[in-house]
């Protein structure tokens, strides 16, 4: 066994480290391992895999999603959702600030990526938040580490690849992450009132938005109308039983369409750039799932998971100790790998152990995303760092050091889910999911 996972080892980071794409590199590796190490008809074996995988049911929500995701980066939805939350989000200690943590989680809940959700919030709120005169740091760590949400908030595009390749239920996923995602922006709220409580200079004095009357704040409401439209729409239709989640994506691409028609956003040259950008998007996506089935099957068919889990199980760790060297290791990973790539080259190997030691892999998957989300801030390459960096301009030192305490907050809250799963099942258990 040490001889194939030196030998895997050795194809996917050479792989890797020469620029071979990374879907590309996990086709690679499993199809290379089958080949030296099984007498298996790879051809026969690969093109059998890759037909299962990418003509699941529930993969299809995925492109809509991205669809879905594409009309709304090119509207206006951004700056009406600032309008809506600002006259309320001055009521609270830190102001403004809170309007980077709603924001994204509301958005989060009709978008699905961390990356989009980061730059179309950002794009607004930065530049107001700046004008206005509060700390351009606190503003970019509360952006940086609110826009994680976009994974953990349902639709989340990593929880649909991550409930195919492991084959659990993707609605069922969607359920288990909600209330971990409403959790984890209180918390970020909570540091943005502590914070600016402890230092008074890092937001303005006085903001012209709390002197509205209460019913100039419900008047702005109805900037807020059209996201919450497409989250009932969506969400909603889910939840109540009503769609599946592919079905719900595909009324999420038509209320999204509806929304963009209203605002009068929806042209031909807009329309040409969403068909680019989710061609593009989705394509990418899918070469990387297509890569981690082979790699998942070549990983089957040669034991390794079963081979880890005996290796593991020979240090006698308890399930908690098991976790947290796992979650250790991954957030090690992030310092050279995304997140995304993260999932799909460790998951064969990584969700036998998991489950032998016990563990629901509903839980592992919740588990997994607030992963990805520390990978996305952890530097030197989390993404949402930068995507600030792109909006604002400053030095990527910069835009790190403030996004330390949201980074820690992450930290400490996967630690929590190990100690404290029913913060994930709770939810899916009252739904009745079992």
């Amino acid at each position: 066994m040490g001889t194939i996972l030196a030998t895997i080892g050795a194809i996917l980071f050479g792989g890797l480290s020469i620029g071979i794409w990374v879907g590309l590199t996990l086709a690679i590796t499993g199809s290379l391992a089958l080949f030296i190490f099984k007498s298996v008809p790879v051809d026969r074996l690969v093109s059998q895999y890759a037909w299962n995988v990418m003509t699941n049911q529930e993969l299809l929500a995925l492109p809509l999603f991205i669809v879905m995701g594409e009309i709304l980066f090119r509207t206006r939805i951004s700056s009406a959702l600032f309008k809506g939350l600002a006259p309320w989000a001055s009521l609270l200690p830190g102001k403004l600030l809170h309007s980077n943590v709603i924001g994204c989680s509301i958005f989060a809940a009709i978008s699905g990526s961390s990356a989009a959700t980061t730059q179309i919030v950002g794009r607004v709120t930065l530049s107001e938040l700046e004008s206005r005169g509060y700390n351009k740091g606190i503003s970019m760590g509360s952006l940086a580490g609110a826009g994680t949400l976009g994974f953990l908030v349902p639709p989340s595009n990593i929880m649909i690849v991550y409930g195919v390749l492991a084959q659990v239920s993707v609605l069922k996923l969607f359920a288990a992450g909600l209330v971990p995602a409403i959790i984890l922006a209180l918390c970020f709220m909570a540091w943005i009132v502590i914070h600016t409580t402890w230092n008074k200079t890092l937001v303005p004095a006085e903001d012209h938005l709390q002197a509205m009357t209460w019913a100039e704040r419900c008047a702005m409401l109805k900037y807020l109308a059209p996201v919450t439209f497409l989250i009932f729409t969506v969400l909603g239709s889910m939840y109540g039983g009503l769609v599946t989640p592919s079905e719900a994506a595909a009324m999420g691409v038509v209320g999204a369409l509806i929304i963009a028609a209203w605002q009068r956003d929806l042209t031909w040259s807009k329309l040409k750039e969403v068909g680019f950008g989710a061609v593009t998007t989705c394509s990418m996506i899918a070469l990387i799932i297509f890569g981690a089935s082979i790699l998942g099957s070549a990983s089957a068919f040669l034991g390794i998971g079963h081979a880890a889990s005996s290796f593991v199980g020979q240090f006698n760790l308890s399930p908690f100790m098991l976790l947290l060297v796992l979650f250790l290791g991954y957030i090690l990973l992030g310092s050279f790998l995304e997140g995304f790539s993260i999932i799909v080259i460790t998951l064969p190997i990584v969700l036998p152990m998991v489950t032998a030691a016990g563990f629901n892999a509903i839980w592992f998957g919740i588990f997994l995303v607030i992963v990805v989300e520390i990978v996305q801030v952890h530097p030197p390459i989390g993404f949402n760092l930068f995507v600030i960096q792109g909006i604002t301009g400053e030095k990527l030192s910069a835009v790190t050091r403030a996004t330390l305490p949201y980074l820690a907050i992450l930290i400490l809250f996967g630690v929590a889910l190990i100690a404290f799963p029913q913060i994930v099942l709770w939810l899916p258990e009252q739904l009745g999911f079992k």
